[in-house]
């Protein structure tokens, strides 16, 4: 029996510094819980993941589709397990509770809290120093969020017939015998009708085709044209949804890169990526951005491109961004953001310049 204890006390080390890879059940299993939990109104744990994703950046174009498919998306995975495992104060068995706590399958746990410990044993004062900084401003979960809609969810609603509200319906008579005069009737106001159609932006990143669009959206509301980029060039073909309307939305297919979705026209009732959009002042797009960052100057080549996010949430995600100035009118403000050089998004004299967003383009990858 004595020789029995010493060999497991020498194999077990073996067998934790073995699990370096995870089979496919068990990230299944991980995936599908996360993505259970974060259709939960303020649910802690993967609220706390899902804002980790998005400031280190892991989180991609768009950190709902992100936790809705961790399975898919393996660097996504590891580094929610870091964050979750982070969440736990980096304790192996506040770790497993907190497994068991979303319901994991049993032969899930062991698994998971071995590979996560493994891989980050030597992060773990940093991810602790992290956590402290990061609860700084964390204002907590924001959870409950719906799986983005598939292509068939999509066509399904915007071909659906549109459901009509009456508003202020009513009836009134009168009759002869009750009035002595003859019947009256107040007609009833004509019904309202209820725009159902899918209004997110998600679902494109998902499309490969022009034929794909047209099934989606209609042949009716789908054109094509040339593509134009910045420096006022031919850049391939696009196609737009809803053309010469404020819910116009131009789409460029890029192969197995991904597609890109450029809106410009404001207000625009389509769900985009960060809740950015066209026509969004330059203060909103600092805060989603979590810090200043820099801009070409105005009337010059790329004018009023962002430039670099200085490494806030937006860096490295596939948005690129041209500003405009509303207020031009005093040469003194405007012509100290004009010319050959690149100015902070925080200088005071673009707010008197009324800087908002002109257009805005997501690259998915």
């Amino acid at each position: 029996m004595k020789r029995f204890f010493i060999l497991v006390a020498l194999t077990f080390p073996v067998m934790l510094s073995a699990q370096t890879k995870l089979a496919q059940s068990v990230i299944d299993d991980f995936s599908a819980r996360v993505a259970a939990h974060y259709q939960l109104p303020h649910d802690s744990i993967t609220g706390y993941i899902a804002e980790q994703l998005t400031r280190s950046g892991t989180a991609g174009l768009d950190v709902d589709s992100t936790l809705f498919g961790l399975k898919k998306d393996p660097v996504a995975l590891d580094a929610a397990l870091k964050y979750l495992f982070q969440y736990s104060d980096c304790n192996r068995q506040r770790f497993i509770a907190n497994l068991r706590s979303m319901n994991l399958e049993t032969n899930s746990v062991f698994p998971i809290a071995t590979y996560t410990a493994n891989k980050y044993k030597g992060e773990t004062k940093a991810l602790q120093e992290d956590k402290v900084d990061f609860l700084t401003t964390y204002t907590g979960p924001v959870t409950g969020k719906k799986p983005p809609a598939t292509i068939a969810e999509v066509v399904a609603a915007n071909n659906a017939p549109a459901a009509g509200t009456v508003a202020g319906t009513s009836q009134t008579t009168t009759t002869a015998a009750e009035e002595g005069a003859a019947a009256t009737t107040t007609a009833a106001p004509a019904a309202t009708a209820t725009d159902t159609r899918n209004w997110e932006v998600r679902p494109l990143f998902q499309v490969r085709t022009p034929e794909q669009l047209v099934e989606m959206y209609g042949k009716d509301n789908v054109t094509q044209h040339d593509a134009i980029n910045l420096a006022g060039n031919k850049d391939g073909e696009a196609y737009v949804i809803y053309p010469d309307t404020d819910d116009e939305l131009e789409v460029q297919f890029d192969g197995d890169n991904g597609n890109i979705v450029t809106f410009s026209h404001y207000p625009s009732k389509w769900k985009s990526p960060y809740g950015i959009k066209a026509g969004d002042p330059l203060d909103k797009l600092i805060k989603v951005n979590g810090r200043p960052f820099k801009i070409n100057a105005f009337e010059w080549t790329n004018s009023g491109m962002v430039n670099n996010w200085q490494g806030g949430t937006l860096e490295g995600k596939g948005v690129v961004i041209v500003l405009k100035a509303n207020n031009t009118g005093d040469p003194k403000q405007y012509d100290q953001v004009t010319g050959d050089k690149m100015i902070r998004s925080d200088l005071p004299v673009l707010k008197k310049l009324d800087i908002i967003i002109q257009s805005v383009a997501f690259k998915s990858n």
